[in-house]
């Protein structure tokens, strides 16, 4: 177990870099042989795909704990710089993923839970007065896949910026910025 987490965690770190990364190098970072590598994940799908799972995971169990560390609207700010984090990453493993994520629905098994941790952040929100009542986990989702469309070069520079912008706009007009 000890091997296959330095494996995905090697690879998380590699695809943060660039997509193209090859599983020899993955298993290099990971101190693991190649026959290690293959014993754990068959093939490149199978380790993307965990990597994938993984950062879903973490992103939704997220949610939660940054609520009992932080008021609602300091909470989401975390979350969806957790996000950006998260897409950059992602961006790597769908390109490399691609067309065995659709078979096998990776993708849509990942949407439901981020859209409910999601919800559950602007539902405390709401709550606490914080946020706009009239918005949703989906419209805000909606919002999110548009940063997608920046390019690669352009990420870092706008991605934060335009994630504060949303942000900005989730918060009610007097409500206290």
């Amino acid at each position: 177990m000890r091997n296959r987490t330095r494996i995905v965690e090697a690879a998380r770190a590699a695809l943060a870099e660039s997509h193209l990364v090859r599983l020899n190098e993955i298993a290099k970072r990971a101190g693991v042989g190649q026959g290690t590598l293959y014993r754990n994940f068959p093939n490149r799908e199978a380790l993307l795909a965990e990597v994938y799972r993984r950062d879903v995971e973490e992103l939704v169990a997220a949610a939660s704990a940054l609520l009992v560390e932080h008021e609602p609207v300091e909470a989401l700010r975390h979350w969806l710089d957790r996000v950006i984090d998260y897409a950059a990453i992602k961006r790597g493993v769908l390109a490399a993923l691609e067309p065995v994520a659709w078979q096998d629905d990776l993708v849509a098994h990942s949407h439901n839970p981020v859209e409910g941790a999601l919800a559950h952040l602007l539902d405390a929100g709401k709550a606490a007065g914080s946020l706009r009542t009239d918005v949703d986990a989906h419209g805000v989702l909606l919002l999110i896949a548009c940063l997608g469309r920046l390019e690669r070069d352009e990420w870092e520079s706008k991605a934060r910026l335009l994630m504060n912008v949303i942000l900005d706009g989730l918060r009610r007009q007097d409500a206290d910025r």
